[in-house]
């Protein structure tokens, strides 16, 4: 048994982690952002509002060879072990059992390693990366050089901070920047990544803008960077986190490839480190340091040996609690709320809602999640109206509402039960339902301002000029109804708080691209605001129709 072991070690490992991971992939319930990314494959673009169109991709060819669970995890899960396989390759003096006991310590790769999200697809690519950096620093070959450039393209589809991989890689050797063929490969990469910014251009940067400007933007909280670094205990082990951290960081790199990880993995923690004063973030943003993380650990601890005893001593430990994780996620075990809603809340109640709401279209309020995962779970075409004070997302660009338009519809939502006519008990809670006959919501039509800032006295008038934008479908339909008289808002904003809502007397059936005006007073005291217009229905949620516009009162 231990010589057939010492020969077939490695088919052993492969075969089991890719054995259990089709297994938690097919009976595990869709997670809230997987069901978000199955609707991004319906609507395959150059781009989203979220992320690059990676992740869309890969569910779309899963889910067209298994229309399940399974389908939209399977190219995930497939790289999740292609990922163990590369960075097996980075190793130097490899020690497979070592390589083993590191790997199960981490995990998030076993617990985690099948769902369909851009982190998972995203470490593949970091480690693929560092494969054809290395085969590139050592040899400049066209086809090396190609190599690099896809890689590189393939981490920029899958994730935006992919760049930072890149960008720390060349500051661990700057001797990159006199070698002709990484010019080449920066260049095969950016005509390859055309397409993907022709779509930001086209939608006026909004990922870009969301991501820099707009996401994790909060004041300061102590908290936010404790929950960072105990997140990223958690990412690296839990149980063996501080040895394999310490380990990495311990670790003399002795090739430009070790440097480079080094600095890649250094470069993500400061980085996020740093992110965290300016708001919260979340532990999985930093899941490409993994790679590097046990590649240095693994070189440090194979020359440390009674590191080595101490990590293969903690590894019963972690096991337990992968298995222990690995059932619950599965099987409905434990009288834990929270477990319930986040792994068992979908799996009959959908069924029943879509029979009482007749198999028509469903609008929920305010939650691209559960209007997701709903859709996924019935196949009944649901939409996320999704409210002013909250950032948007891919509904707002999807072909979605412009279906509905006035079209008979059931509105559902979890919170303000007393503005449905029927609600529904489920594991999720309350979720209250009500019939209406023409859906009328006009996320799609554009408020534009003449300018971006203003600056106002405390008990000055605002005078702004806007224009309408809308598309042809949206203008007929609007024209057909004149008895259509939707509220159009400006909400202004202290930081996220709306503090103000302010009437206005605009027509939604101004002539589009017109150049009209209107005058508010805020009457606010002195300080920095932003606001934005909303169009408002009776009933639905006012929705986002401007760009922030900023406001200062002196």
């Amino acid at each position: 048994m231990q010589s057939f072991f010492q020969r077939h070690h490695r088919f052993i490992f492969y075969s089991s982690w890719i054995i259990l991971a089709l297994i938690q992939a097919r009976f595990t319930e869709l997670q809230d952002d997987e069901a978000y990314y199955w609707v991004y494959s319906k609507y395959l673009a150059w781009g989203y509002f979220d992320h690059p169109p990676m992740i869309a991709l890969l569910v779309k060819l899963g889910y067209a060879i298994s229309p399940n669970e399974l389908g939209v995890r399977l190219f995930p899960l497939l790289l999740n072990v292609l990922s163990l396989l590369i960075i097996e390759k980075l190793l130097t003096n490899r020690n497979s059992l070592l390589f083993y006991a590191i790997a199960c310590s981490i995990a998030v790769l076993q617990i985690a390693g099948f769902i369909a999200v851009p982190d998972i697809p995203l470490i593949f690519f970091t480690a693929l990366f560092f494969l054809c950096y290395k085969r590139f620093t050592e040899k400049q070959s066209p086809q090396n050089i190609l190599l690099l450039g896809l890689t590189i393209i393939f981490l920029f589809y899958t994730k935006y901070h992919a760049i930072l991989i890149v960008l720390f890689t060349i500051l661990s050797n700057l001797k990159l920047l006199k070698k002709p063929g990484l010019y080449v490969a920066a260049l095969i990469a950016l005509i390859l990544y055309l397409p993907h910014l022709y779509w930001q251009w086209q939608h006026d940067w909004v990922s870009f803008r969301y991501h820099l400007f707009e996401s994790n933007v909060d004041p300061y909280k102590f908290s936010y960077t404790i929950e960072f670094l105990a997140g990223q205990l958690l990412i690296a082990g839990p149980i063996a986190a501080f040895i394999l951290l310490s380990a990495a960081f311990l670790y003399k790199t002795k090739t430009v490839t070790e440097k480079g990880l080094k600095w890649s993995m250094i470069g993500f923690y400061i980085f996020f480190l740093l992110s965290s004063f300016r708001g919260k973030v979340e532990p999985n943003w930093t899941s490409p340091a993994l790679v590097s993380l046990i590649v240095l650990s693994h070189q440090y601890i194979n020359e440390h040996l009674i590191w080595k005893k101490w990590l293969v001593r903690l590894l019963p430990i972690t096991i337990v609690l992968v298995v222990f994780m690995r059932v619950v996620m599965v099987a409905d075990v434990l009288p834990v709320q929270a477990l319930k809603k986040r792994y068992h809340g979908w799996e009959e109640w959908p069924q029943e809602m879509k029979k009482k709401t007749k198999g028509l279209p469903i609008v929920f309020s305010n939650s691209y999640q559960r209007a997701s995962k709903y859709w996924f779970y019935t196949g009944q075409m649901s939409y996320s109206q999704n409210y002013i004070r909250d950032h948007r997302n891919n509904y707002n660009f999807w072909p979605i509402e412009d279906q509905l338009l006035g079209k008979p519809v059931y509105y559902l939502d979890i919170y303000g039960l007393d503005r449905f006519t029927d609600s529904l008990k489920t594991p999720i809670g309350f979720v209250g339902y009500k019939y209406d006959s023409a859906f009328n919501s006009f996320a799609k039509v554009e408020i534009h301002c003449s300018k971006r800032n203003y600056k106002i006295g405390k008990a000055d008038s605002l005078l702004i000029l806007y224009s309408l934008k809308m598309y042809y479908q949206y203008g007929m339909y609007i024209s057909d109804s004149r008895t259509l008289n939707p509220a159009i808002k400006i909400f202004i904003f202290d930081k996220k708080k709306i503090v103000k809502e302010i009437n206005t007397d605009i027509n939604i059936h101004n002539t589009p691209g017109e150049k009209f005006s209107v005058t508010i007073k805020p009457g606010l005291p002195r300080g920095k605001y932003y606001f934005r217009f909303g169009i408002e229905m009776p009933g639905y949620n006012a929705t986002h129709n401007s760009e922030k516009i900023n406001l200062v009162v002196e």
